[in-house]
């Protein structure tokens, strides 16, 4: 390696030894979300609606998604390919936060309401549905860039 190689690489281990690394980082970003609009599954006019069928989203960003059921029918709320891209902090439901690696559903067997906080990780379009319900028009997508 060059003398200039390593010296370049001494004094940038030096300035992050000597925390000059913090002038980037502006606190956790994973707590600083942005909240997305509410995601409505049903309503008084239809059991199959859905108020949000396209989100727009970016990597590293966080976001905070409550969806909330009706209760006009059951819903059973999934992302299997969007789940699997993205860090998840936490889900809070029911006055319950719950913490976990991966979410697999959400299942509302009458009216209520979750929130998921999240920070997606990787780009691409993600389908989201109400399972069994998608030919009924309950889905959409994830978009992240």
């Amino acid at each position: 390696m060059s003398p200039f190689k390593t010296t370049t690489l001494a004094l940038i281990l030096l300035s992050s030894l000597l925390g000059f690394d913090p002038l980037y980082a502006a606190g956790d970003l994973t707590r600083m979300s942005t909240a997305l609009p509410d995601l409505l599954l049903g309503n008084e006019e239809s059991d199959y609606s859905m108020s949000q069928h396209e989100y727009q989203l970016e990597t590293g960003k966080a976001y905070n998604l409550k969806i909330i059921a009706s209760g006009q029918k059951e819903y059973a709320f999934q992302a299997p390919e969007f789940a699997h891209s993205i860090f998840l902090r936490k889900v809070e439901a029911g006055g319950v936060e719950i913490k976990a690696i991966t979410l697999t559903e959400l299942e509302f067997e009458d009216a209520g309401e979750a929130e998921i906080f999240f920070v997606p990780i990787k780009p691409g379009k993600f389908r989201f549905y109400a399972k069994g319900l998608e030919g009924k028009g309950m889905q959409g997508h994830f978009v992240v860039k």
